[in-house]
């Protein structure tokens, strides 16, 4: 259910919500866009794309990225090449956003159970965290959440 300027973010409930690029994220994907459209020609092409997330994360996608994303997003242009308009390229950026917005709430709630800041957590930072924000959670499956291995699919 992907609409312009707007994706889903799966909850922790497993619901899904709609949200949309606020005014402040259009209009830097827009200042991207113009600053990498070299000579103005309307679309990126593929090296315009990395400039311009580039500009936008401070990191060049891959070329695997800018491929799927052409192929996904693109218009066929003259010269058998792919290449982005605005419209186009602010849905690809799209759930681009949406990392940085998950990868944020990440970064937030470990700061939250880092209370001594050395940038890892121990059993009794969780277990402290739960206890201010859900006294009643029974400590044993803390613990057994603390101690599961980490299964990265």
């Amino acid at each position: 259910m992907m609409r312009m300027n707007s994706f889903l973010i799966s909850k922790y409930n497993n619901t899904d919500t709609v949200r949309k690029l606020n005014t402040k994220e259009r209009n830097l994907i827009k200042k991207a866009f113009h600053h990498a459209n070299e000579g103005g020609k309307g679309y990126l092409l593929p090296f315009d794309i990395k400039v311009a997330s580039m500009f936008l994360f401070g990191h060049k996608l891959c070329k695997d990225e800018v491929n799927q994303m052409l192929l996904k997003h693109g218009t066929l242009l003259p010269l058998d090449q792919k290449g982005l308009t605005l419209a186009q390229f602010e849905e690809a950026m799209i759930p681009k956003f949406a990392a940085l917005e998950e990868d944020d709430e990440i970064r937030s709630t470990f700061k939250a159970f880092d209370k001594n800041c050395r940038g890892f957590l121990k059993l009794e930072d969780v277990k402290s965290a739960f206890q201010q924000v859900c006294p009643h959670f029974p400590e044993h499956n803390i613990e057994l959440a603390f101690k599961a291995p980490l299964i990265i699919p």
